[in-house]
């Protein structure tokens, strides 16, 4: 598999002289807070927390030694607002937010404590920032995701089964993206022959109803853009999609080394091994204000042959040779 990071929409930033923090010593223990949307035992959870310290620890953080970590986790957002609270009070030097969820409840805490966010799409749509090259208050940090990568799962299920006439959109409604990657997969779908089909959904039992539901027409397929609340319920997702012999797309690889059958997004964990920059910088004193926010420039292809086998599909020789990484 090739890792490519990404890199930084604009580069540079500002001193931040005036700030307390920018006065302390190097090697003084420092505080991060880490406020997550998985579950302390998700196993790519724990995979982006550990590029995190590694991450620190390239630029001279340990943990234990000049740097303490306290990390909270409110899987799909659950008592994410409760948590925020508490971390925003222990006073941290910068506090890592995972989704809009996380940024939007520290928001909400604090305008002063420096936020570094990652996993979100639009954020200057959603409050946090005045732009993308200077970010104006106390947040920055890096989006995962780009409109044009829906286009890319409408043409890649289109690849993989070219009968294919409709494609649920399977995504809890309420997280900030649902709505970003639904306009942004209208068009492509449409121009693809592919019936783009939003189905909300906020439960397991929504989940198992939509998706079976679904399943009965002929020719259809799923769409599962980025969502906590999906990758929280993936398992289920993974085999309604397999039972029903649905070709399915998602927008993180780990998804489909568990079983599901093609994914197109950014590395997560590479992404977190960026933010640990972006938290180092602002330990050293740069001004959040200042600090771009960095877009992804290289997208990951993965391919499981072993579910397109199960389902009865022949992936094209252009998607294989495309891919980043196949499991066989």
């Amino acid at each position: 598999m090739r890792r490519r990071e990404f890199i930084a929409l604009l580069g540079g930033a500002a001193a931040w002289p005036v700030a307390a923090r920018a006065q302390q010593q190097p090697d003084a223990m420092r505080r991060i807070g880490v406020l997550v949307g998985l579950a302390e035992n998700d196993s790519n959870m724990i995979a982006r927390l550990s590029a995190l310290r590694q991450g620190l620890a390239k630029r001279g953080w340990v943990e234990g030694r000049n740097i303490r970590i306290d990390y909270r986790y409110a899987p799909a957002g659950i008592h994410a607002q409760e948590l925020a609270r508490e971390l925003v009070a222990s006073q941290p030097d910068v506090i890592l937010a995972h989704t809009i969820t996380m940024a939007a409840a520290l928001q909400k805490e604090s305008s002063t404590i420096p936020i570094v966010f990652v996993s979100l799409a639009d954020p200057i749509g959603a409050g946090f920032v005045a732009s993308l090259a200077r970010p104006g208050g106390n947040m920055t940090g890096l989006t995962t995701f780009e409109a044009s990568i829906a286009g890319k799962w409408c043409s890649m299920l289109k690849e993989v089964a070219p009968g294919i006439k409709r494609a649920a959109f399977v995504a809890n409604p309420e997280i900030q993206t649902y709505d970003f990657y639904l306009r942004a997969a209208q068009s492509p779908a449409a121009a693809l022959g592919i019936d783009l089909v939003p189905t909300p959904v906020k439960a397991a039992t929504d989940i198992t109803n939509a998706i079976e539901g679904f399943a009965r027409v002929p020719d259809s397929a799923l769409i599962v853009p980025p969502d906590v609340f999906t990758v929280v319920h993936s398992e289920l997702i993974i085999a309604l999609a397999a039972r029903h012999r649905l070709p399915a797309v998602y927008a993180f690889g780990y998804l489909v080394s568990a079983g599901g059958l093609m994914s197109y997004g950014t590395d997560r964990v590479v992404e977190m091994r960026q933010a640990a920059a972006y938290v180092d910088r602002i330990l050293r004193g740069d001004n959040p204000a200042n600090l771009p926010v960095q877009a992804p420039t290289n997208f990951e292809t993965v391919l499981n042959l072993k579910t397109a086998k199960a389902l009865g599909l022949s992936v094209p020789t252009g998607l294989l040779l495309a891919a980043d990484e196949v499991i066989e």
